[in-house]
């Protein structure tokens, strides 16, 4: 049988942090679940760490992918590869707390009319430890909410409500249904596949979001991020998705929106790459 859940790890040049990574994903205190992992042709150990766990017979280690493709490549060699009716993408950095699928399977058990959930986050630096907590899903979006309403918030925040990929969970077949990981705008492939399968969603009886005030998971914040390196090209892109996304779903993102939402994203870039420099990261 298949399992309820697949949590999918695309590591790529992960080594220093993916042991860390694969032992929350297998410390979860809910037992139908499987973990997928491929590495992207990683040029230092991580396939070595992976070998580390190979006798968990709840880890299924693909082949190496092939090397470029960016992102999306790297995200869809995996998520093709689960088997769960609900799925949860966790970058090879990142941590989920042992409380994470028990807590957001209750969710979609509530609410059949759920597509996508996600819980608040905490920040962690290079070496584990918390730089801030309670991230993420804001009150307005806590609880169920019309996944329209859920998209117009983020877009109107100009920055990604929903949180980083391994704060979410969704259905798989959601994910499916949009082609995989929308990879259009690199920098936002998550929040914009969030926003795209919660707005296809809501034909086929679901589309709803739920939003968890807990603080589940971890995002790791270093110096290798896109998010550090970039910073103008961060605005536009989110510009660029948020200009998108109206001319597709007028009726849901409407011209102040985009107005605000854009504006809003361009004065998040400066602040982030000020918290960046704050912490060391700019410049590495």
């Amino acid at each position: 049988m298949s399992p309820r859940v697949s949590i999918v790890i695309p590591a790529f040049n992960n080594a220093d942090y993916l042991h860390d990574t694969l032992a929350s994903a297998l410390s979860q205190n809910y037992a139908d679940y499987e973990v997928v992992i491929a590495d992207h042709s990683s040029s230092d150990a991580t396939s070595t760490v992976i070998d580390h766990f190979a006798d968990d017979p709840r880890l299924r280690i693909l082949s190496p992918t092939t090397a470029g493709g960016g992102a999306k490549h790297n995200w869809d060699r995996v998520s093709q590869a689960a088997r769960g009716e609900l799925i949860k993408l966790l970058p090879g950095d990142d941590l989920i707390g042992p409380d994470m699928l028990s807590a957001q399977v209750a969710v979609f058990d509530r609410h059949p009319t759920v597509t996508l959930c996600a819980t608040r986050r905490k920040l962690i630096n290079e070496s584990g430890a918390t730089i801030m907590t309670g991230r993420g899903i804001p009150r307005g979006i806590v609880g169920l909410h019309r996944g329209a309403m859920a998209v117009r918030a983020t877009v109107r925040a100009g920055s990604n409500l929903f949180g980083e990929p391994g704060c979410v969970m969704m259905r798989r077949e959601a994910l499916e249904a949009i082609g995989g990981w929308d990879g259009t705008n690199p920098y936002v492939i998550d929040e914009r596949s969030y926003c795209r399968a919660l707005l296809a969603d809501e034909g086929r009886g679901h589309g709803d979001f739920y939003g968890l005030a807990q603080s589940l998971a971890s995002f790791r914040v270093s110096g290798e991020q896109w998010s550090v390196r970039l910073s103008t090209a961060q605005a536009e892109q989110v510009v660029a998705f948020h200009d998108t996304l109206a001319a597709q779903y007028p009726q849901v993102i409407r011209p102040f929106d985009l107005y605000l939402g854009n504006a809003r994203a361009r004065i998040m870039a400066r602040a982030r790459r000020l918290v960046y420099a704050a912490l060391g990261f700019v410049g590495k």
